[in-house]
């Protein structure tokens, strides 16, 4: 089979199935893309789901990634989810009973919300990883209104301060003993709670619920204390699970993700398996001897790019790349007036340093492994001063 007949398959619709196709042209493949979205709406930008696009109502064509003229040619399939893979027969099949073939396949499914199984009504009840999910929640939220938030990460401390913006009165209910504590740590985590509540904010820290009362619409939340919370409004914000259960039965290892090698080729696969962004377990120079599937803006890019490449060399018949993979994690987090940044894993450190100002006010934090090496900082209203640091990893490469 010629390469411009063979067909690649991506599926999921988001900013890594993107990537994934325009690196796919970049690198020379001139055969078929197809890329399946569960969604209706081709790639938009989801970490303004929480802030703009919930206060303001951000469109999709507002969100909507802008595309390179290199993949005008890509066929989208959206609307359906993809509920089986046959790799004997090469082929998906969708929710909507139809299959569709190929001869290579990415996996850019992504994440989706993890959910408790708490007894009551389910009215009223939200999570937020969708548009549709940020328009629900936006005609849910009204100035008085009551919002309980269950979880304390970045999705619900950004929900916290969007919902208290719009007028609610907000509680957070978490297990954790601080919010944003598995990357921040205690202490920054403890500085930012004690922004949370200068602006109205109420935490229920090492809580977590255990019914939801009301007929059929929740109007009040039970925590596991036996404290009572009024609510008209309920987000699950508790983390996220990979959604790969369409993948089992073949081969692949799913423990956390779909584990892939250096150039995101599912490891274990005799086909062009390839696994790109939340979905992707992966080895990076930057995390030593271990995968991680790490949940930043900027690695369904990263992964998608590398992935594009190698694919688009196998199915050309030439050496795949055999450089280390390299992509620097960052992320960001807008909260009220403050403006939090990140480079590197300091979730994976054992002990850090307040390096430049307060932790109450302007700050940098430095984030230092078990061998004392520095692998992670935040600042927060530092974006300029953390420059040097994204210098400083990047030289890692």
């Amino acid at each position: 089979m010629q390469v411009n007949e063979k067909r690649v398959l991506i599926v999921g619709g988001g900013l890594g199935g993107l990537r994934t196709a325009e690196a796919l042209r970049a690198n020379g493949f001139i055969g078929e893309i197809a890329i399946v979205g569960d969604e209706e709406y081709q790639p938009y930008n989801r970490p303004p789901l929480s802030k703009e696009a919930l206060s303001s109502g951000l469109s999709h064509d507002e969100l909507k990634f802008r595309q390179r003229d290199s993949v005008a040619d890509v066929t989208w399939i959206l609307g359906s989810a993809v509920e089986k893979l046959d790799t004997d027969k090469r082929e998906v099949t969708l929710a909507n009973g139809t299959t569709q073939k190929f001869d290579a396949l990415v996996v850019a499914t992504g994440i989706r919300p993890r959910l408790l199984p708490i007894p009551g009504p389910t009215q009223g009840l939200h999570t937020l990883r969708t548009i549709d999910d940020a328009r629900s929640l936006k005609e849910a939220i009204k100035p008085g209104s009551n919002v309980v938030i269950i979880g304390s990460g970045f999705i619900g401390c950004e929900l916290a301060a969007t919902a208290t913006k719009l007028g609610a009165t907000v509680h957070v209910v978490s297990l954790d003993d601080q919010p944003m504590i598995m990357p921040m740590g205690a202490d920054l985590g403890g500085a930012m709670r004690r922004r949370h509540e200068e602006k109205g904010v109420t935490f229920h820290l090492g809580r977590t619920v255990s019914q939801f009362n009301g007929e059929t619409h929740i109007d009040s939340v039970t925590l596991d204390s036996g404290e009572t919370l009024p609510a008209d409004v309920v987000v699950e914000a508790i983390g996220s699970v990979p959604n790969t259960e369409w993948l089992k039965d073949n081969g692949l290892n799913l423990d956390n993700g779909v584990l892939v090698d250096s150039n995101m080729r599912a490891v274990g696969s005799t086909l062009p398996i390839y696994a790109v962004g939340d979905a992707s377990n992966h080895p990076n120079k930057l995390y030593g001897d271990k995968t991680r599937r790490i949940e930043h803006w900027n690695m369904p890019t990263e992964t998608g790019k590398r992935a594009g490449a190698a694919l688009a060399a196998e199915l050309a018949g030439s050496q795949l790349p055999t450089d280390e993979f390299f992509a620097l994690p960052a992320f960001w987090s807008d909260q009220y007036e403050f403006k939090l940044q990140s480079y590197g894993l300091p979730g994976a450190a054992s002990t850090n340093t307040v390096v430049s100002g307060d932790l109450d006010g302007p700050c940098i934090v430095e984030y230092f492994n078990s061998d004392n090496e520095l692998c992670g900082v935040i600042g927060i209203d530092t974006v300029k001063e953390l420059m040097p640091y994204r210098k400083q990893f990047m030289e890692m490469k």
